[in-house]
């Protein structure tokens, strides 16, 4: 099975349509989305439209939660922006995505962590931000990448939220279990401050995602990267107010930071 792996699309509808053309000439049997699909000042019901007539297998991420079920005025901008925007179609599709997903083959998706939808996986939030350059953030150590697996004992798990491309292979009693996370099609770059304040960047603007596939050997990943019209992108979020996001979108770092932008809660 040759398996392509998306993730935190944002509504990003150009970075989408850019990484569904390179997953056609993959060769990918299947494709699975895990989550955060619409939230942001972008494309958001033109990107749910876009998914409803693909019909991945698709999980909901935090976004998904947030935009369908917190108040109007609890939400982020950018859950705001989406809320807005989505029809009861959108809206009906987007309630019924299940938490997590059993693809088969030994093959399990979450979108954050096994247990929360807002908990990182395989990087690991620090207090130190800003001292001696630290982004505050770092990738997970082993103990902690087990620990967060939990008693789940899966060939793969299949992880996004934190827009960060990476392959962490986890020993335990079982024997061992490949944690991919895709990365972002969608942005690649954001400020949080859950639970410290810390900047996640890729480093340049590529819609990122991940090819999953077993062979002989047994299961292996690969991190892809594909270029689209970010400048598009970061145009539309401009003329949408978020200059922090059009920052992220053209360069992959952090320029203007959220609370720079816009009133009311981060992310």
């Amino acid at each position: 099975m040759r398996l392509a792996v998306v993730s935190d699309i944002h509504g990003n509808l150009p970075a989408l349509e850019a990484v569904i053309a390179d997953i056609a000439r993959s060769g990918a049997d299947r494709v699975v989305n895990l989550g955060d699909i619409a939230s942001g000042p972008l494309w958001p019901r033109e990107t749910v439209q876009r998914l409803m007539a693909l019909g991945w297998p698709t999980i909901a991420g935090n976004h998904e939660r947030q935009v369908l079920t917190q108040r109007r005025e609890c939400m982020s901008a950018s859950d705001a922006f989406t809320a807005d925007r989505l029809g009861a179609a959108e809206r009906g599709w987007l309630a019924a995505l299940p938490a997590t997903l059993d693809l088969g083959d030994g093959v399990w998706c979450v979108h954050a962590t096994p247990t929360d939808d807002m908990d990182y996986f395989v990087e690991t939030v620090t207090p130190d931000r800003g001292r001696h350059g630290s982004p505050g953030i770092r990738a997970a150590t082993a103990a902690e990448v087990r620990a967060r697996l939990g008693p789940r004992r899966d060939a793969v798990v299949l992880c996004g939220h934190t827009h960060t491309p990476r392959i962490v292979t986890v020993a335990h009693d079982a024997g061992a279990t490949l944690v991919v996370n895709p990365g972002s099609v969608g942005v690649q770059a954001y400020d949080d401050d859950h639970p410290f304040a810390h900047v996640v960047e890729a480093g340049n603007p590529l819609a990122r995602w991940a090819l999953v596939e077993r062979g002989a050997a047994g299961w292996q990943a690969s991190l892809c990267a594909t270029a689209y019209d970010c400048e598009a992108a970061a145009r539309r979020a401009e003329a949408n107010g978020r200059g922090d996001w059009a920052d992220a979108l053209r360069t992959g770092r952090v320029g203007r930071l959220e609370a720079e932008v816009v009133a009311g809660p981060v992310r």
